[in-house]
């Protein structure tokens, strides 16, 4: 029997905006194998703008990185706004071989900034000078690339970035893929969520073009396996409680405001910011929940044992309010033999031996008595009914001694008849005219006439007809009371000088004409506005706000959304309802006597109520989502630099390892079967998405020869 040794067929794969290089470290872990050929990946080289980036690209990689600028001339000053410092020079095509090593590579794999298509970024300031060079940079470095090797073309190319490309950025990418098309290259477009390429604790929807030259790779590319997304607990878990020194500053917890822990603890675990909209407020105060510190139920005033716990030293002053001096006794009170304080005997059981002391505190002393109106001092302020007897007439007949009151239909003075404040109708005869006289009397009348008598001025807040002549305009006319002075206006909307007043304009029609007092009460000068109200700015709009769950608190065991370079507590749901107890020296201030100033900064543990720490998630814990290392080998990993917001900022940038190394896997495949002659492999793995299938697998007319 002879064993059949494997093949061993080196990828090379190149970069460009190579950032700090974690999808260069999962393409270097990645795996393919056709028969007995097998893919070995290797970095030959990537190029970024950014010192820091390049430095961690070097350390994750695992070959050099190159310090260049990939903007044109133009494209520099657009963005920066000024020139270029002295020295400044555009990227070469030699500069291009000089940071790949003067190797060729297989796969290209750029990832560009993606501020510019960022949901976050407005429309207007998107199309602006700045964002527009930002944007260009996919474009120009996808040319230097393709023009490096024109004469020996790479297999694969790879762009990678945010979904919104395909909308924001349509333009740019059909120039992209315009340009690959004449370099003979075959393009397709699609989204895929890289939490389930790479099983990861996030879910992390990106946009991928990929593009295979016709000659080169005449294989289907297939589609890669989906995983199973993770809860975040599943990560987190692996690693050391936040606070732990072995972690580094990576992996502390941030100073936040009193208050802000607070919110958070407030937040209901898979919730945001809206929870607290359910809590009830009054004065500023929340008004069916108390915070206080732990020390208060340690050792502190008012403190209470539980039963099986130990007590503290006893002093001279051993009372409930100078200690925890007081007892969660389990004992009823029927284990007290012969106590029955504050006890209540039953009508027909005997009483308690009679006492010197006998109050409802000294025993049972008192009586589930049911009568009710049994006795006289029962029905004291009592009220007897018109028709039933009266109580027996004693010596002290007075309201408080008894039901000495009664309710008398009655009603007191002049008898009352049933034409008692009668209005007569005004074409009816009236009643006789009694001397009294007054409305007591039937001396009222339903009068027809609004005006009342000529004496009383009928035309008192009369309004006239727009085609009916005026009243007489007389001295004392200063308005709607002095007589009609008021009209039927029918030009309420028709735009006249004043006509307009207070109107609102509708979204799809015309402004009336902008004048020097432009306000509410000189025109029509409001609009109905449909679009959300709050929170508009360049960057931020009230959807967005409501929309990304600022302040929001994940559940153990949920799966993360895609972790962005801003992550923190009050831009998105990153922070996590913890169950794990934390560390007494994670990094919380030593709990105070009194509760802190609502701006005071701190690292708090309050507990919420569903017995969770809720807390931000750490800089280390974010990169671990990220899969930018195995959580068990979290000793490991460091970045460059000293600046959390920096490392933040370049996680979140990050294309996830574990996403990587899978799209590796699916591609390498794919050059195995182009190198070894094959066209098709039998595969369990469906055919990548419709799209791509028919660009990556058409027009390849060698096999025809």
């Amino acid at each position: 029997m002879t064993m059949q040794m494997d093949l061993v067929r080196e990828i090379r794969v190149g970069y460009m905006a190579c950032g700090s290089g974690f999808g260069a470290h999962g393409f270097r872990k990645g795996d393919a194998r056709v028969g007995n050929l097998r893919a070995k990946f290797r970095n030959i080289g990537g190029i970024d703008n950014d010192p820091a980036a390049i430095r961690d690209f070097e350390r994750f990689a695992g070959v050099k990185g190159t310090l260049l600028d990939l903007m044109s001339l133009e494209q520099y000053r657009d963005f920066h706004g000024h020139e270029p410092p002295p020295g400044w020079q555009e990227i070469t095509i030699a500069d291009v071989h000089r940071a790949m090593g003067y190797e060729r590579p297989h796969i290209w794999f750029t990832s560009s900034p993606c501020k510019g298509f960022s949901g976050l970024l407005s429309e207007r300031l998107s199309l602006s000078p700045k964002y527009q060079a930002l944007n260009g940079l996919a474009l120009r470095s996808i040319w230097l690339a393709l023009e490096a090797y024109k004469d020996d073309p790479a297999e694969f190319f790879l762009f990678e970035n945010v979904p919104r490309i395909a909308t924001r950025g349509r333009g740019l990418i059909d120039q992209i893929i315009a340009l690959l098309e004449a370099y003979d290259y075959a393009v397709a477009e699609t989204v895929y969520d890289c939490g389930e390429l790479g099983g990861l604790a996030q879910t992390r929807k990106r946009y991928l073009l990929a593009a295979r030259h016709r000659k080169k790779v005449p294989p289907y590319l297939y589609q890669p396996s989906k995983r199973r997304l993770r809860g975040v607990g599943e990560v987190l878990d692996l690693l050391p409680l936040p606070g732990d020194e072995r972690a580094g500053p990576m992996h502390r917890m941030p100073a936040l405001q009193w208050k802000t822990w607070v919110r958070l603890a407030f937040v209901e675990a898979g919730s945001d910011w809206r929870s607290l909209n359910r809590l009830r407020v009054e004065n500023g105060h929340l008004a069916d929940f108390g915070i206080f510190p732990d020390r208060s139920w340690r050792d502190g005033t008012l403190g209470v044992l539980p039963w099986d716990a130990s007590s503290g030293t006893v002093t001279a002053q051993a009372e409930a309010t100078t200690g925890r001096f007081s007892v969660a006794d389990p004992r009823t009170s029927s284990s007290w033999e012969g106590a029955g304080f504050l006890g209540v005997k039953e009508w027909d059981n005997p009483s308690v031996a009679i006492s010197g002391n006998g109050r409802p505190g000294a025993g049972a002393f008192s009586i589930a008595d049911p009568r009710v109106n049994g006795h006289a001092k029962s029905v004291q302020l009592g009220v007897r009914r018109w028709e039933d007897p009266a109580p027996v007439v004693k010596g002290d007949v007075s309201v408080g001694t008894g039901p000495y009151a009664i309710c008398d239909p009655r009603i007191p003075g002049p008898p009352r008849f049933n034409n008692v404040f009668r209005i007569v109708p005004w074409n009816s005869t009236a009643p006789a005219v009694a001397g009294p006289g007054g409305p007591a009397g039937v001396l009222a009348v339903a009068d027809p006439r609004t005006g009342g008598t000529e004496a009383t001025h009928t035309n008192k807040f009369s309004v006239g007809g727009w085609d009916e002549p005026a009243s007489a305009v007389i001295g004392t006319n200063r308005g709607p009371g002095s007589g009609a002075g008021c009209v039927a206006d029918p030009r309420a909307a028709a735009g006249f000088g004043g006509g307009g007043k207070y109107r609102v304009t509708h979204y799809e029609e015309p402004a009336g004409s902008v004048i020097g007092a432009s306000t509410t009460g000189q025109g029509a000068f409001a609009v109905a506005d449909p679009r959300p109200t709050g929170l508009q700015s360049e960057t931020r709009s009230a959807h967005s706000y409501n929309s990304q769950g600022h302040y929001g608190v994940m559940g153990w065991a949920d799966t993360s959304v895609a972790v962005p370079g801003y992550a923190k507590y009050d831009r998105g749901k990153w922070s996590v309802a913890d169950p794990r107890t934390p560390l007494q020296d994670a990094g919380a201030d030593e709990c105070p006597a009194a509760l802190p100033q609502p701006n005071d900064r701190l690292v708090a543990v309050i507990h919420a109520q569903d017995g969770t720490w809720h807390r931000p998630f750490t800089t280390l814990e974010l990169a671990a989502l990220q899969s930018l290392f195995d959580p068990e080998e979290w000793q490991s990993f460091e970045m460059d630099g000293k600046s959390d917001s920096a490392w933040r900022e370049r996680i979140g940038n990050a294309v996830p390892p574990a996403a990587a190394q899978t799209l590796a896997g699916v591609f390498g495949r794919t050059l195995l079967l182009a190198w070894s002659g094959e066209t098709f492999l039998l595969s369990s793995d469906p055919i990548w998405v419709q799209p791509l299938t028919i660009a990556l697998s058409v027009d390849t007319p060698e096999l025809a020869s």
